[in-house]
């Protein structure tokens, strides 16, 4: 009984940073959106400098849910929780990593006339917003149903993902002076797509973690 009680105070203290870094996360792509729609540098400098503090998380509760798998040695739905948590930091990360690609984007584009296109930029990143703490919800109250939920919004980020491709395309055809900043507003928003497509990651993950069956969510 003793070790089991141990064995939850110390995933306990995984789901807690686990929900620390899900937050930061969010911060970030939300001050990366506000950095490019408002050309506000030192902002996304911010978002930049901020990216290690998601780093050090990861790295904090991976190595806790090591120990926890070495030392306890859980099987069944213990263990698939443990698998999950490996998986939800490592997309966390990832998304993280957007983030920052999308602060960039806004320090590159900074000065310059924006293109209409950054609203729905900015779309993209607060829907994602709601998917990172939806996914990270989900995991903690262990909800399938509430992951499957999370993972269909991909479905609008595609969308918004789509619609600019054809209107970068379209400016690189029209206005060949502004094929640089057009192909640069289109890496920034497969950065975005990409992004969304880690949540829905996370949201497989803790459908497998509740119901042990692998699914694709959102093909």
């Amino acid at each position: 009984m003793q070790t089991r009680i141990h064995f939850l105070e110390e995933l306990s203290r995984l789901n807690h940073d686990i929900l620390a870094m899900g937050t930061k996360v969010e911060e970030n792509l939300r001050k990366a959106a506000e950095a490019l729609k408002s050309q506000n540098v030192e902002l996304a400098r911010e978002v930049k400098a901020s990216d290690e503090v998601v780093n050090a998380l990861q790295l904090k509760i991976e190595d806790q849910a090591a120990v926890l798998i070495a030392t306890q040695q859980p099987v069944a739905r213990d263990l698939r929780e443990l698998v999950t948590v490996f998986k939800i930091t490592d997309n966390l990360e990832r998304a993280g990593d957007h983030a920052v690609h999308l602060a960039k984007a806004a320090i590159k584009l900074a000065g310059e006339p924006p293109f209409h296109q950054i609203d729905r930029l900015c779309r993209m990143a607060d829907i994602e917003c709601a998917m990172v703490r939806g996914a990270v919800d989900a995991y903690l109250n262990q909800d399938a149903d509430a992951a499957r939920k999370v993972a269909a919004e991909d479905d609008r980020v595609d969308a918004e993902h789509k619609q600019i491709f054809r209107e970068a395309i379209e400016i690189m055809r029209e206005q060949p002076d502004q094929i640089e900043r057009a192909s640069r507003l289109l890496t920034t928003s497969g950065f975005l797509e990409r992004l969304g497509d880690h949540m829905t990651n996370i949201c497989e993950a803790v459908v497998f973690m509740v119901e042990g069956s692998h699914v694709e969510l959102n093909d």
